[in-house]
């Protein structure tokens, strides 16, 4: 399997997965999550996380809610975390085989175009 970009991912729409198809190996979801730099693998190489810390507690929600609609779009829907009010952190895979497919680095590009205010330093 090839790695796309990250502008190539954009332009796709999540396909259905209920299993039967296989999860990325560690070579292909590591090649993979090289076009999208500000995610990472997990220790467990099962899912892909990326982290912001943003400027407040509703512009938190306000990317959650940015995020939840294009997840309910594609119909492939992330993990979504808030700790401190403002550390948001969104982990992707695909449930249904227990690790990685194309989904989740299509949902994890299309995140990376959500314009979000980070808090200033």
């Amino acid at each position: 399997m090839t790695a796309q970009t990250a502008e190539q991912l954009t332009h796709k729409k999540c396909k259905p997965c209920e299993g039967g198809v296989q999860p990325y190996t560690a070579a292909e979801a590591a090649a993979q999550v090289q076009a999208l730099p500000d995610w990472k693998l997990t220790a467990d190489g099962k899912a892909i996380e990326r982290r912001w810390v943003v400027k407040d507690f509703l512009t938190a929600m306000k990317f959650f809610d940015a995020v939840a609609k294009i997840a309910e779009t594609d119909q492939h829907h992330p993990d979504l975390h808030l700790t401190g009010y403002r550390n948001v952190r969104i982990e992707l895979s695909t449930h249904a085989i227990g690790g990685l497919s194309e989904n989740d680095f299509i949902l994890a590009a299309k995140i990376d175009k959500t314009p979000v205010e980070l808090k200033k330093k």
